[in-house]
């Protein structure tokens, strides 16, 4: 979460949302660095695994390492960003106040150390991009996706059967996976029979092998066969990678319509779905296994729409950067159709499950679930975490409706948000779920 060095060909950068990037240097010393603080204290739930993500312990921290490598407080200065209200507000934003608590610890610390802040953008309701060059010891602050300037005047909105071709013509979800969704909602698992149909699907193979080299999984040993990989991930691992590795082949082929850098639309959906599995843990409302694969599903939608929110990028990018309207509003505009429709007409082209087609079309509106309300819930909330902790990915707000009762829904009270927050897995909130690229 921070990086401190002296005098080097390079420039770091931070896409802050909620969370406060802070950027100090001593020109003298010629030494620098940038931290990302997500969070503005510990809430005193579980250990404290990592002090650096937290204001109150990491910028202590990171200031000590900045002394260390050589450079003086009495010379340092800053540039701090972010703490902003990002996309539609609740009340339970402004209650909690993250962003803005996060940004007051920060400045009562620089205070209290002396150190000069020379530039501040903390607030308000936009994203910002943080960053600092170590060649020069320059820092700026830029809004986090750059205002498109050409027009949409080659723009054509698709017609229903537009749409409808475009869910035609995505590939088929593979039978392998279809079956191994199956065992785990029906808790029925023959880890033989998976085995030995992986084997023989070329792609996913490979896919699954890319998987186990990331540090996503954290394999101490490079995994070179799908022998070793089952030896090492044992059963329940192994389901959520099989269908981790399918889904990202779905996501890889997307323009950059919603997202704002390569590969973004799969990182937030497993981002989403590792958040899902431990909110249903925390919860017990609905099996963790089962949360994950939904929170993977849930914005497959947007593999049907993105090529179309790409074509009217300057549009979609006025919409909900600069008009702030909502993302199913600009999706209808634009298409006709909201990811959420797009991706329940997808899931019942692949036969899924109704309590999973379900959550795909109402996990921005969870209150209109019946089949299975609670796995909506928690996918809800999970997708909130993750839009609200990891800026800099997507284009396009959550509707965040009343927050409160739909954590009512699943046990949950506004009170308890603090803790929620500390249940994201590390990986997540350090953003270190990349994977190798594809070949």
């Amino acid at each position: 979460n921070y990086f401190v060095s002296k005098e080097k060909e390079l420039i770091l950068e931070s896409c802050l949302g909620s969370c406060v990037g802070v950027a100090i240097w001593d020109k003298e010393a010629k030494v620098g660095g940038l931290i990302h603080l997500l969070l503005p204290e510990w809430t005193g739930y579980g250990e404290i695994a990592k002090p650096v993500l937290y204001a109150k312990t990491g910028l202590p921290i990171f200031i000590n390492a900045l002394c260390e490598a050589g450079a003086d407080k009495k010379r340092m200065e800053a540039c701090v960003a972010g703490g902003a209200l990002i996309g539609p507000i609740s009340q339970l934003d402004i209650d909690l106040n993250i962003g803005g608590r996060t940004a007051d610890i920060v400045q009562n610390i620089l205070t209290d150390e002396s150190i000069i802040i020379c530039k501040a953008e903390t607030g308000g309701l936009f994203g910002y991009r943080l960053s600092i060059d170590l060649s020069s010891f320059v820092s700026s602050i830029n809004l986090i996706a750059d205002i498109p300037m050409q027009k949409d005047q080659n723009f054509k909105k698709p017609s229903p059967n537009d749409i409808i071709h475009s869910i035609n013509v995505v590939r088929p979800i593979p039978q392998i996976i279809l079956k191994v969704v199956q065992m785990i909602n029906d808790q029925n698992y023959n880890i033989q029979e998976v085995a030995s149909n992986i084997k023989k699907d070329q792609v996913i193979s490979a896919a699954i092998l890319r998987l186990c080299s990331s540090s996503y999984l954290g394999l101490k040993e490079k995994v070179t066969s799908i022998n070793r990989a089952f030896a090492l991930l044992g059963e329940k691992n192994l389901f959520k990678i099989i269908i981790s590795a399918s889904m990202e082949l779905y996501f890889s082929n997307t323009a950059q319509g919603y997202s704002l850098c390569k590969g973004a639309l799969f990182q937030h959906s497993l981002g989403t779905a590792l958040i899902s599995e431990e909110l249903a843990k925390f919860t017990g409302v609905v099996k963790p296994e089962i949360a994950y694969t939904a929170g993977l599903l849930h914005d497959i939608g947007k593999v049907v729409l993105d090529q179309y929110i790409s074509s009217a990028y300057p549009l979609f990018y006025r919409r909900t950067q600069i008009d702030m309207a909502e993302l199913y509003e600009a999706e209808k505009e634009i298409t006709g159709f909201t990811h959420s429709e797009a991706g329940g007409v997808l899931g019942e082209r692949w036969l899924l499950n109704e309590s999973l087609i379900e959550m795909i079309r109402y996990h921005h509106h969870p209150e209109l679930a019946s089949v299975n309300p609670e796995l909506s819930h928690v996918v809800y909330l999970a997708d909130l975490l993750m839009t609200k902790f990891q800026a800099g990915q997507e284009l396009g707000s959550l509707d965040k409706g009343d927050v409160s009762l739909r954590l009512k829904k699943i046990g949950l009270t506004s009170s308890q948000f603090p803790v929620i927050v500390d249940l994201i897995p590390q990986c997540v909130l350090e953003g270190t779920i990349n994977l190798p690229a594809l070949s």
